[in-house]
């Protein structure tokens, strides 16, 4: 489950109850950097990072910001995915 932590700035990701990968975010005007992403050792390889991009896409969509993919693992994500290619680099 993705859920949106506006308070820590970063889109948290639970396995089973306990945080298993975060995607770290700063807004800034009507753009939000996605910064950092994040997802547990044990959880590698699992697709969990492209499910926090995806919600962390989907919702910036919903809220009509446009996104900065400074994280590198964001922006291969973006580029395998067309239909999030509106974005500002």
């Amino acid at each position: 489950m993705v859920t949106n932590n506006e308070t820590d700035s970063r889109y948290e990701l639970h396995v089973d109850g306990q945080l298993a990968g975060q995607l770290d975010y700063q807004l800034i005007g009507d753009v939000i950097a996605l910064t950092h992403t994040e997802v547990d050792e044990a959880y590698a390889g699992q697709g969990l990072g492209a499910e926090l991009a995806k919600f962390a896409l989907d919702d910036a969509q919903a809220r009509g910001l446009k996104v900065s993919p400074i994280c590198p693992f964001v922006a291969k994500y973006i580029d395998k995915h067309p239909e999030y290619r509106v974005t500002v680099r």
